[in-house]
């Protein structure tokens, strides 16, 4: 079978057909590459053709490259995995420019055949990058493709010549949100954006009648003609200069330089501006090698493309449950939480029944919708349609007797077991024998939580992170009696709520709040011992957290940490492992500055909820030291307090799976993404190392950094976690 199919038509055009067997969406294999190009060589030197037309046989064009080419390349080379990658891209970049070149005489440009690329839908990846190769693209007029370079998300760049294409045709500021930030858009904006040429209501005709009219000068590419500048200059152009200047402060603001995907591609795009565009193609390839060889992008693409995938196509499912999706659901509360879970819930077309103490209280749940719909419509994100499609599909009541023929409820209350156990006896009267109960509790145990239920087989946790309609997370969690049914139906919904899951065991706090809450300690603790604030917040930052520690405890509310304080030592009485951090937020609480909610935290804030700065008044309790720690020493702290509590978590059954401990960490709570997780984190650094390191900062500050006996273990005998715990595929990416 070939992933290229061949053909001509009547008007002696050659029609190259993309349609890779058994995937959904084409992606560039090794085969793909070898038949391409015997396609193009045998259109190229049959003289009875005319030009080119490269489709795709499916709904969209072509959604990147199998990874698993690069693992080829790299595997093919044996000792130099590096030589193998640069060869290999080198290769795809010689396809590309005969694509480009298209037979012409390179001095005279003349002799071409004009190639033409038709896409009937999305086309992301080496999908765009093939294209931007042809002499001209028409789009489908199709609203839901998306088209785009994403590369940079998984922690590269595009390396098959679409850096260096785009930035040339469009200028480096141009190209900037495609390249740098991996922007995808609809295909009227990649029109007006010049990443495509024409929208069509029939690509592939317009595509023939463009290719059977083109001229010998639509073929040339701007930077193969003569005199060609570069839009917006080049980097010793005056305006280039600016350019490449503020680019560089930007990326840099960005990533804080911790991830190195985004400086090789700027790198790629000043080098390769100063040279011939043949040249440029092979400083792109060389920093496509430098980044293809660094353990950082190996670990991004693993955690944010392979295992994020596998989780949501259902690699932790129960095989032996069919299909749970839910057509009925029930949430209980309309708070906040309780009316995001509403929201998404209905823009998945699920028929939802929002219940609060009294139908005005469930109707402001209803608005919360109403208002997200509405902001929506204001920046062209959404229609009047839409918001009325999904409030139709909400019920706003008191009445629980509106929850009959719901096959899944999940509560949102106040988080109190007295509370929760009240309303799930109510509402198990009301539902179905069948109905699956789920509680959003972010702290309290589900296995406890489940005694109150008559079915506790059909009891599960689903935890939500907020904002519900932001967050890409959704933990479950499995008590001690959950069925396959309640993982399976759990499973389900989130997949219907393109949300990715991940699974684990009941215990305290279950996998993401338990390593969450440590950092904030750390961070705490280090305040108490007079560290300044500000080093804290840009040591997390320069480690590629979204935002420091010190400001997310301001953005999710010191009073909440000093209620999960007292609830925990309630709970854990005299096991409960006592700090300073505990004192200073009881402090903070005592003092009224709860936070961003408050406009007074750890921050000072004006009438708007606008930052100031940070609170100088906290130094009164807990005056600056002298002498501050070493960066680095910080950043361990931060570090290791987290990825110690994701080894316990894997030591004691809470995980089972560790690409759900990578995949949850960067999804819920920002870890450090360069480094694609806790695991392979630990992985990057060598588990030697890591136990070292941990009995130097167990030595100076205490027993909470001692190395997990797993950890002690697998250092001993060298072992990687994705050595020894992954799946196959995991193991392979």
């Amino acid at each position: 079978m070939t992933d290229f199919h061949y053909s001509v038509e009547p008007e002696g055009i050659a029609l190259i057909t993309w349609d890779v067997p058994g995937r959904s969406m084409n992606v560039m294999t090794l085969e793909g590459l070898k038949d391409l190009d015997a396609a193009i060589d045998r259109a190229l030197a049959d003289d009875d053709i005319k030009g080119v037309v490269i489709t795709s046989a499916k709904s969209d064009f072509a959604g990147g490259m199998d990874l698993t080419v690069l693992a080829d390349m790299k595997d093919n080379a044996g000792d130099d995995p590096a030589k193998g990658l640069f060869e290999g891209v080198m290769q795809m970049h010689g396809l590309l420019r005969k694509i480009e070149l298209a037979g012409m005489d390179f001095k005279t440009k003349k002799g071409g055949k004009p190639i033409a690329a038709a896409l009937p839908g999305t086309a992301a990846g080496i999908g765009l990058e093939l294209p931007l190769a042809t002499h001209r693209i028409f789009a489908a007029n199709n609203p839901k493709a998306k088209i785009g370079l994403p590369e940079i998300m998984v922690g590269i760049f595009p390396g098959a010549g679409g850096t260096t294409r785009l930035a040339r045709k469009l200028g480096a500021m141009g190209a900037s949100p495609y390249l740098l930030e991996g922007k995808m858009v609809a295909p009227d904006k990649a029109q007006k954006a010049g990443l495509i040429d024409e929208v069509a209501d029939d690509p592939l005709a317009a595509a023939k009648e463009w290719v059977l009219n083109a001229k010998e000068a639509d073929l040339v590419k701007p930077w193969d003609a003569k005199g060609y500048k570069m839009p917006g200059g080049t980097p010793y152009h005056p305006a280039g200069f600016m350019t490449f200047v503020g680019a560089s402060a930007m990326v840099h603001g960005k990533t804080q330089g911790a991830f190195p995907a985004a400086k090789a591609l700027l790198s790629a795009v000043y080098e390769g501006a100063q040279v011939p565009f043949d040249t440029a193609l092979r400083i792109e390839a060389r920093w496509f090698t430098n980044i293809l060889m660094n353990p950082s992008s190996a670990a991004m693409m693993r955690s944010l493309f392979v295992n994020k995938e596998a989780l949501e196509k259902g690699a932790v499912r129960p095989k032996d449950v069919p299909d749970q999706s839910v057509k009925k659901i029930g949430v209980l509360g309309a708070g906040m939480m309780g009316s995001g879970i509403a929201l998404v819930s209905a823009m998945a077309g699920i028929e939802v029944v929002l219940i609060d103490r009294d139908d005005e209280t469930a109707e402001r749940g209803k608005s919360y919708s109403a208002d997200y719909f509405d902001k929506g419509i204001k920046r062209g994100k959404a229609t009047p349609e839409k918001k009325e499609k999904a409030l139709d599909l909400i019920t706003a009541t008191a009445d629980l007797s509106a929850l009959e023929g719901a096959d899944l409820i999940i509560e949102a209350v106040f988080e109190d077991p007295k509370v929760k156990a009240d309303m799930t006896q109510k509402v198990e009267a009301v539902i179905g024998e069948d109905c699956i109960f789920a509680s959003n509790t972010s702290t309290l145990p589900i296995t406890d939580l489940a005694k109150a239920s008559k079915r506790p087989e059909q009891f599960i946790g689903i935890h939500f992170f907020s904002p519900v309609e932001k967050m890409f997370l959704v933990e479950i969690i499995k008590g001690a009696q959950t069925g396959p049914r309640a993982v399976a139906k759990a499973l389900d919904y989130v997949r219907q709520i393109r949300k990715t899951p991940i699974v684990v065991n009941d215990a305290r706090f279950f996998y993401c709040n338990r390593c969450i809450i440590p950092y904030g300690n750390e961070a705490t603790r280090m305040v108490t011992e007079g560290v300044a604030l500000p080093l804290i917040d840009h040591a997390a930052r320069q480690l590629g957290f979204p935002v420091g520690p010190i400001q997310l405890g301001d953005e999710t509310s010191i009073d909440l940490a000093a209620k999960i304080t007292r609830a925990t030592k309630e709970a854990m009485g005299n096991e409960y492992p006592a700090s300073e951090a505990d004192d200073l937020v009881f402090w903070m609480e005592e003092q009224g500055r709860l936070g961003r909610k408050t406009k007074a935290g750890y921050f000072d804030y004006d009438e708007t909820g606008k930052r100031q700065g940070y609170w100088k008044g906290i130094h009164d309790k807990y005056p600056l030291a002298d002498e501050q720690p070493p960066l680095q020493e910080v950043q361990d702290r931060l570090m290791f307090a987290q990825v110690l509590e994701a080894v316990r978590a894997l030591e004691e059954g809470v995980l089972e799976d560790i690409r759900e401990g990578d995949v949850g960490a960067v999804l819920a709570w920002g870890f450090a993404p360069w480094s694609g997780g806790p695991f392979s984190w630990l992985d990057i650094i060598g588990t030697p190392y890591a136990v070292e390191r941990c009995e130097e900062l167990t030595a100076k500050f205490g027993n909470r950094f001692t190395p997990p006996a797993l950890l002690r273990e697998m250092a001993e005998k060298n072992e990687t976690f994705y050595g020894r715990f992954a799946p196959d595929q995991a193991k392979a990416a």
